[in-house]
């Protein structure tokens, strides 16, 4: 008797040693940090440069670079399963043509992935189910494409336990998303409000945000300079929330971007100009490059 308790006290104790030493937790610390000066890395639609973008090998590679956050985005079939898939269409990125919704969730499981240059791979389209079961636990998932099926990606959410692990985010208003899923903000899902800062609007509604939400992080996307510079954008990290720049193309950051940081062999003038002005999220399809240039100067774990 005392020798069976023993044992089933032993699995409880390694089981609860196991869940507070998940490798998300550091993550999750960090994101809700306000003090944290280190330098959160988003992979955009996972490690696409070396698997189809949008898959399941994708989000494991990125997870194997070290990365923080994976990028994924989201469509839903015929018959109501999420799956992971940025265009209106499959005809770029799998052996198939047309919508997603055109066909079911079996029908899709006949198609198969490209790879970055159009080539077929053996790799199926994975359902957002299957994205958060292989991120459990090991990595956060930022969730682009995806609001118009808020409650249904909660829903998934809360089933594969991984509430905790996403991010979701969208071009809307605070009043927007109040109307429409007022019943999901502030709760364990993360929202992310994305702010075009060359609108006429993007002052006020930052303004709102603060007032009604404070999220844990904005977006925040500029064509030049001043856009940023001029704005009204510092008072973010004042009130605990992140910055999330992206370093993808020069239209959203004025160009310090992938390409000055990587191909032009300028990253101070790059991703260190982001994180001169505040970033401590960056957004990259070179999450590896990114992730050895923030180690060098201690800025990434």
């Amino acid at each position: 008797m005392k020798r069976s308790t023993f044992f089933l006290a032993g699995i409880l104790l390694a089981n609860l040693t196991l869940a507070q030493t998940r490798p998300v937790d550091p993550i999750i610390r960090q994101l809700h940090d306000p003090n944290s000066k280190q330098v959160l890395v988003v992979a955009h639609r996972g490690d696409w440069r070396s698997n189809p973008e949008n898959s399941v090998r994708a989000i494991e590679s990125a997870i194997a670079m070290g990365v923080d956050v994976v990028e994924i985005d989201l469509k839903k079939t015929k018959d109501g399963v999420l799956i992971l898939m940025h265009d209106e269409t499959i005809d770029r990125t799998t052996s198939g043509h047309g919508k997603p919704a055109d066909y079911t969730w079996a029908e899709l499981q006949k198609l198969t992935l490209k790879n970055e240059h159009g080539g077929p791979t053996r790799q199926r389209i994975p359902t957002f189910e299957q994205c958060m079961n292989t991120a459990k636990n090991r990595v956060m998932i930022n969730i682009d494409k995806g609001y118009d099926y808020y409650k249904d990606t909660y829903d998934v959410l809360v089933k594969t336990g991984t509430v905790d692990h996403a991010i979701i985010k969208s071009y809307k208003t605070y009043e927007e998303v109040k109307a429409e899923n007022g019943d999901l903000l502030g709760g364990k899902l993360a929202y992310m409000p994305i702010i075009n800062m060359a609108k006429a609007n993007a002052k006020a509604s930052i303004q709102s945000y603060e007032t009604n939400l404070k999220p844990v992080a904005y977006e925040l996307n500029f064509s030049s300079d001043s856009a940023l510079v001029n704005s009204n954008y510092q008072i973010i990290p004042q009130t605990g929330s992140k910055l999330w720049f992206n370093s993808l193309w020069a239209s959203q950051d004025a160009g310090h971007d992938d390409e000055r940081s990587v191909e032009e062999s300028q990253p101070n003038d790059g991703w260190g100009w982001l994180i001169a002005h505040g970033a401590t999220m960056i957004q990259t399809d070179r999450p590896a490059e990114l992730i050895a240039y923030l180690r060098q100067r201690k800025l990434h774990r």
